[in-house]
């Protein structure tokens, strides 16, 4: 029987957001996830008869949260339910999923990088039927239905989902099927890389270790680096989802994969390194020795696309997020094709891979993607460096000494403010907002700024505007600070800072970033003001 229940609206859901991003308590609320789903459902037109994938990162509240949203997909009336066993199923899975099936779209269960379990934090966002992120025209519209919303439908009564074995059964008159969550992606990823010549090279003694820090590309890794490629059981470490991510922070960078950074550091390390996030999107390579910027690893994956077969054809054009290092464009330049440069989200990414005007994209927070599916994509990036590494027979340190020899280098950091009052945040971007005009001129020690803006994106397919996408100051040389806000915090704000200077091909190479890029931090600093606005002295996390 189909039950209605009555609800408050919601009132503290930011606007134009990709999904709701809130601590588990929040979630814990009564009706508050059904108030979410419900105005996700409210504005899907084609609903009745469609299908749905439903899955998420194994964190706390996964399943109690897929037993509520399969109650209501039945109750709004979806004909069928797709849900990875176990309730798990990785982002660029999802989106795979979503893609292969046909289907109306998806729930995706997961705060991405964030901590998991009781004393964590939980996430719903909703994909649509090309597979990646809801765009600002869809998410504008849960928004405003979550406002208004004052009840929601569901179905009473039923046992609850057996998660665990797939096949189908019913729930009212709607079909549920539990899926394999790896094999259709692992399937895929076998048609777009060469694994003869990475099982090849594996043979010859290369060695790698994947840290799937607890979180959804465990199952994923033990399946595709350890059973089809053949790498030694135990290359694969922390492959065991967890509700809690074994109490780490899901996050693939050298603070929180510190462990992984020592190992590719020490005496005894292999060859190559890689982990990936929460719920699968990102990634983080390091080589014996050399930790690989994300910036550069989003350009030496440019540059050597072709050697893949999924690539061969070569790329139709690349795009990068705005705060994402200019090494990129200058790989577009050598090889002819076109260079976007989009907001921040990897919505942006979608219009621009739907017409087919690019097949490589990527960010600076370790995300990186193609045609493939519609959501960056952390294990596909390891397979891509796997099946570089074997064609090319050279070590990761060699690659990134070649590609810096070629194209020149971006010495890159992005420091990380998080936890912030929201109040001082919003002070210090409306502050400088303001003084953006009077900023050209202005000198730093050595350092003089050319221009100041507030970047604007105009999408080239549908030609939406995205304004207040972060705050760029520019110095004569090229050098660049960037200015931005971050909506993936449950509490506070995070300010994020990124800081970029180009060496020439010809110039010093191998300098230690934070002494390359010290006076331009030091100018980011005081140009915003940020210990005034928000107290702190030092970043919390820089990458």
């Amino acid at each position: 029987m189909i039950s209605t229940v009555s609800v408050t609206p919601f009132s503290d859901q930011k606007p134009g957001t990709s999904g709701l991003r809130k601590a588990v308590g929040v979630f814990q609320q009564p009706h508050y996830a059904e108030t979410f789903i419900q105005s996700v459902f409210d504005v899907l037109a084609d609903k009745a008869g469609a299908v749905l994938v439903i899955g998420g990162d194994g964190r706390f509240l996964n399943r109690e949260v897929i037993g509520k949203a399969v109650r209501m997909a039945a109750a709004n009336g979806f004909a069928r339910v797709l849900i990875g066993r176990g309730g798990i199923l990785s982002t660029p899975a999802a989106s795979h999923v979503i893609r292969l099936n046909g289907a109306l779209g998806g729930l995706i269960l997961s705060a991405s990088h964030n901590p998991g379990g009781p004393d964590g934090d939980f996430g719903i966002k909703y994909n649509i039927a090309n597979g990646g992120p809801a765009p600002e025209s869809v998410t504008g519209a849960i928004h405003a239905r979550s406002l208004v919303l004052d009840r929601y439908l569901t179905l009473e009564g039923g046992a609850d989902i057996d998660l665990e074995t797939l096949g189908e059964t019913r729930v009212g008159d709607m079909v549920v099927e539990i899926i394999d969550p790896v094999a259709a992606y692992a399937d895929l990823m076998e048609t777009l890389f060469d694994f003869d010549a990475i099982r090849a090279h594996r043979a010859r003694g290369f060695t790698l270790s994947f840290d799937a820090m607890s979180a959804v590309t465990g199952p994923y890794a033990h399946e595709i680096l350890e059973r089809r490629l053949g790498f030694t059981p135990g290359s694969v470490v922390n492959g065991v989802p967890l509700e809690d991510f074994g109490g780490h922070h899901p996050d693939p960078n050298i603070v929180h994969a510190r462990e992984l950074y020592d190992r590719m550091m020490g005496p005894d390390a292999p060859d190559f390194g890689a982990a990936s996030d929460g719920d699968g999107d990102r990634n983080l390579v390091i080589g014996r020795g050399r930790f690989v910027a994300p910036s550069d690893a989003l350009a030496i994956l440019a540059a050597n696309a072709h050697l893949a077969p999924g690539y061969a054809r070569g790329l139709a054009g690349v795009a990068r997020s705005m705060p994402t290092s200019a090494a990129v464009d200058r790989v577009a330049a050598a090889l002819d094709i076109p260079l976007h440069e989009t907001p921040t989200g990897w919505k942006f990414f979608g219009n621009l891979l739907d017409a087919g005007q690019v097949t490589l994209c990527g960010e600076e927070s370790a995300g990186a993607g193609s045609d493939h599916v519609r959501e960056k994509d952390g294990l596909w990036a390891v397979l891509l460096w796997l099946n570089i590494l074997a064609v090319r027979g050279v070590s990761v340190d060699e690659l990134i000494q070649e590609h810096w020899r070629r194209f020149g280098r971006n010495y890159y950091v992005r420091h990380d403010y998080e936890g912030v009052s929201s109040e001082g945040a919003d002070a210090l971007m409306a502050a400088l907002r303001g003084r953006l005009a009077e900023l050209p001129g202005q000198r730093h020690g050595d350092l003089v700024i050319a221009s100041a803006d507030d970047f604007a994106y105009v999408d080239p397919v549908d030609g939406s505007v995205s304004e207040g996408q972060g705050l760029r100051i520019l110095f004569e040389g090229g050098s660049r600070v960037v200015y931005r806000l971050s909506g993936t915090g449950t509490s506070g704000a995070t300010l994020r800072v990124y800081i970029e200077r180009y060496e020439p091909a010809d110039g010093v190479l191998d300098a230690d970033p934070a002494e390359a890029l010290s006076a331009l931090v030091e100018a980011g600093k005081a140009i915003a003001g940020i210990e005034r606005f928000t107290g702190r002295t030092m970043p919390d996390v820089a990458t």
